[in-house]
């Protein structure tokens, strides 16, 4: 037990040491007053904390997201993400991240309250919210209550459960809603140290309520009491309709939730320091991903990939080496390694889209149809184009009111898997909640054929936190990829 704690402890400072990396590397000169104390001045943990965590979102978003979800097709044999072989080393990354970037938050929420600032708690409730969504909706069951406070000497924490966690971040979101019903703009000095929306309370609300309703539609499978008293596909319409006024979402394309990279430095794309061939040579883009594109004749080809032999061109995703060599095809272009847009968080076009399930699901009224074409034309005008002639009289596009409720999904979460293009997780989070977009098999496919449904917890946490971790696993399932976390049940 000594050695256990005596490595917890190691550890400890390991992550603490990580985390003023993180938050001060690039950011020396937006600190105000290096002579106070930071813990007590919030707009100095905000830029850095959140400039961090999108950065490793994008970086992983191409490692595992883009992989999993057909959206490029590695072509280095030593990696076969996108034939579902996950090897249990891919978890310590993220989870080691999202868990220094929440004490982070936490410290910014304790930072506010020191100075009594309404609107800076509510953009820490907000970003503490999105950050243990991404390590649950990975994970699964995780340490949450009595996670990060080694300060007090709780090493071991315990997991809690994801109904349990969730029912906390609907709390925090309610309260982040609450304090930003006042509208107190950031100051003009700390308006300047906020990458995301220069201090303004309403487009901060606006983000927080539309992460609410991503993380309702989450965990819809259910219909534990779990939002605020009310089962999710209740407080769906609740906050839809029959509160809407209380809980304005994100209505359009420059409100959306993305930390806009301007090339200078601190504010640059963690692709900006790649070398071209690290970023496009080793992978190609997926057939699925470049045909629909072509069926469309979408535009944001132009911005996504680069042509082959004259034209937009996929390689088949979970190919057979043996049998089918190594194909080429378009790659990424180099213009995406500073692409502002890239920091996407939450757009305009996929709340739209989130509303068209919600209508067509039958939970909140409103036209699936409308919010379908809104959602569906956000993300083309969201890249700068406008939506082609006849794009909604395609085949796979057009919106058919008689179609099955299945066909409709489909068409909803196929647009909104291009809106979500570089989004952290998201797009395999849906995936898993939904089944759609419906994916092919490669021939080279592993895991029986079994898209990975968690990633595994990291090994070191087995042994350095043995007993909350068999406990976890007693209740959640055997710790592999193919365990279904609480909202897939």
């Amino acid at each position: 037990m000594k050695t256990i704690k005596l490595l917890a402890w190691l550890l400890l400072a390991t992550t603490s040491a990580a985390t003023l990396s993180a938050c001060t590397d690039g950011f020396e000169e937006l600190n105000m007053n290096p002579n106070q104390n930071p813990n007590v001045i919030p707009e100095t943990l905000l830029a850095p904390a959140l400039t961090d965590l999108v950065k490793r979102n994008m970086d992983r978003a191409k490692r595992i997201t883009n992989e999993l979800m057909q959206v490029q097709v590695t072509r280095n044999e030593g990696d076969a993400i996108h034939r579902y072989v996950v090897r249990p080393a891919e978890a310590d990354y993220m989870w080691n991240n999202w868990y220094t970037q929440l004490t982070d938050f936490r410290d910014l929420y304790r930072s506010a309250e020191a100075v009594n600032s309404p609107t800076f708690k509510a953009i820490a409730r907000i970003l503490e919210v999105w950050t243990v969504s991404l390590l649950t909706d990975t994970f699964g069951d995780v340490p949450y209550s009595q996670a990060i406070r080694g300060r007090e000497g709780l090493l071991q924490p315990a997991f809690d459960k994801q109904e349990d966690i969730y029912k906390d971040l609907f709390t925090k979101l309610e309260e982040a809603n609450e304090l930003l019903k006042a509208g107190t703009d950031l100051s003009a000095d700390q308006s300047q140290l906020d990458p995301l929306y220069a201090g303004k309370a309403l487009k901060w609300r606006k983000f927080g309520n539309s992460l609410y309703l991503r993380l309702l539609l989450r965990v819809s499978n259910r219909t534990d009491a779990i939002a605020n008293g009310m089962s999710p596909q209740d407080k769906l319409r609740d906050l839809v309709n029959t509160n809407a006024a209380a809980y304005p979402l994100i209505s359009n394309n420059d409100e959306s939730a993305i930390l806009r990279w301007t090339g200078t430095a601190p504010y640059q794309s963690p692709f900006a320091t790649f070398r071209t061939a690290d970023f496009s040579s080793f992978s190609s883009l997926s057939q699925f991903f470049v045909n629909n594109l072509n069926e469309w004749n979408d535009p944001r080809r132009a911005k996504w990939m680069t042509l082959y032999q004259g034209v937009y061109e996929g390689i088949p995703s979970g190919y057979d080496p043996i049998t089918q060599g190594q194909p080429v095809g378009s790659t990424y272009p180099a213009a995406l390694m500073t692409e502002p847009l890239l920091g996407n968080i939450l757009n305009y076009g996929e709340v739209q889209l989130l509303l068209a399930e919600a209508a067509a699901r039958g939970w909140v009224s409103g036209n699936a149809q409308t919010y379908y074409e809104a959602g569906t034309t956000a993300g083309i005008t969201l890249w700068g184009y406008t939506v082609p002639t006849g794009y909604f009289d395609n085949s796979d596009v057009q919106w058919n009111p008689a179609s099955s409720l299945d066909r409709k999904l489909e068409q909803i979460h196929l647009q909104k898997y291009y809106a979500l293009f570089f989004t952290d997780f998201q797009q395999w989070f849906e995936y898993r909640r939904t089944g759609h977009p419906v994916l092919p098999r490669g021939a080279g496919v592993r895991n029986d054929g079994k898209m990975p449904a968690r990633l595994n917890y990291p090994v070191y946490v087995q042994s350095l936190n043995q007993q909350s971790y068999q406990a976890a696993v007693a209740d959640q399932g055997t710790d592999d990829v193919n365990t279904k976390v609480w909202w897939q049940n």
